[in-house]
């Protein structure tokens, strides 16, 4: 099928993926006045007297902004907000089909941080959440700090910690399948950049130790003197042995590859060079660093991608709709660590004993039990951490 043919016909059908559907008939003059005014100042009245009755009055509490820039959209780069707009109507009716959960696409012609920053802080008022997506790093990381720190409802990156809690997911039974430990393999990540970091930090919440970051220029290190600050971070907390170089001498006798860079950046070679029973997570889109046959070919024994086409396809959509359900059922401040962990073993914990393989390592995209189980983690996790409202 060709797939670039049917989504333009489809886009250009339907003018987009998404639109306003009312919750209420309005066909009387009592329907429209209950609907609008003289009726609708009574809830604006109540929420006047105790702003958080708009939760109980309004679309906020089940309502999420998908909020993009366009500056790292998919695999194209810095395309502009209008540019940009079909993926995040893409992502919006993601949120509805798996979660159940309403979002609404917003693409700002913001460019640096503090604009985006302060439109987000604008619109926060309508929303029980921001789900920020396809903005460049390093902006990026100061945006979600900032918006995290200063607005009371839940903001979450997906590009950072959706793929960091799938690839964490996915790691587990990875794990499980060769029978070794997260706090004892040797961990080599290419390519830190926003999914990047976010994987190491959520590898690292959920007990590795020993992980080795990988850019273009070799690896991170203590006085690596990165022109980014987030790699000179990286360097300071990663790398205990201190290896210098590049990837190969990073791979040598390494159990578990993570791949967020470009295409066939490992070989099979590298890939001899690696542990027994080794793991390769190459997640580059559309073409990974590495074809699954060819890491076979060198002794890999767990293959994941990015891929529909190929077993263990990382993908988003089994976090963040059950995510952002979990979290806006409790009314949650924040999405924390604990219950990004949480998301992580409930999308992890579906695979059952009898189940797990080499190739079954992580539920499919359009798994039922997904959204929930994630959802039911991420809230019990809110309220033992005291993040949740309700």
């Amino acid at each position: 099928m060709d797939y670039n043919k049917a989504a333009l016909e489809m886009h250009e059908t339907h003018k987009g993926k998404v639109g306003i559907v009312s919750k209420v008939e309005v066909a009387t003059r009592d329907d429209l006045s209950t609907a609008y005014t003289p009726g609708v100042a009574e809830p604006c009245r109540k929420i006047k007297e105790n702003p958080d009755d708009v939760y109980k009055y309004t679309f906020k509490g089940n309502m999420v902004a998908v909020v993009s820039n366009g500056t790292a959209v998919l695999g194209l780069g810095d395309i502009g907000p209008e540019a940009g707009l079909p993926v995040m109507e893409g992502k919006a009716v993601l949120f509805k089909e798996f979660g159940g959960v309403d979002a609404f696409p917003i693409c700002i012609d913001a460019h640096d941080a503090a604009s985006v920053i302060a439109a987000c802080k604008a619109i926060a008022p309508t929303f029980g959440g921001i789900n920020l997506e396809d903005i460049k790093s390093p902006e990026c990381f100061e945006i979600e700090e900032t918006l995290e720190r200063e607005l009371d409802i839940p903001v979450f990156h997906d590009d950072q910690h959706g793929t960091a809690i799938v690839v964490t997911a996915a790691l587990i039974n990875a794990l499980r399948v060769v029978g070794k430990k997260m706090e004892d393999v040797h961990i080599v990540l290419n390519g830190p950049g926003a999914a990047g970091t976010a994987i190491i930090k959520m590898l690292m919440t959920a007990g590795a130790k020993d992980i080795v970051a990988v850019d273009q220029f070799g690896t991170l290190y203590k006085g690596c003197n990165s022109a980014e600050a987030h790699k000179n971070w990286l360097g300071e907390v990663t790398n205990p042995r201190q290896i210098k170089g590049g990837l190969k001498e990073a791979l040598e006798g390494a159990d578990v590859f993570i791949g967020v860079s470009r295409p066939g950046i490992l070989t099979t070679e590298l890939c001899k060079t690696m542990n027994k029973d080794a793991i390769v997570f190459a997640m580059a889109n559309p073409t990974p660093e590495i074809m699954p046959d060819e890491a076979k070919a060198g002794g890999v024994r767990v293959m994941a991608t990015g891929r529909s086409d190929f077993p263990n396809q990382v993908n988003n959509v089994l976090c963040f709709p059950g995510l952002f359900k979990g979290a806006l059922s409790v009314r949650a401040r924040d999405i924390n660590n604990e219950m990004k962990l949480a998301a992580a073993y409930a999308i992890a914990d579906l695979i059952t004993d009898a189940d797990r393989s080499e190739e079954n390592i992580i539920p499919g995209a359009f798994d039922p039990r997904v959204a929930e189980a994630v959802a039911n983690a991420v809230a019990k996790a809110a309220r033992e951490t005291g993040v949740a409202r309700l």
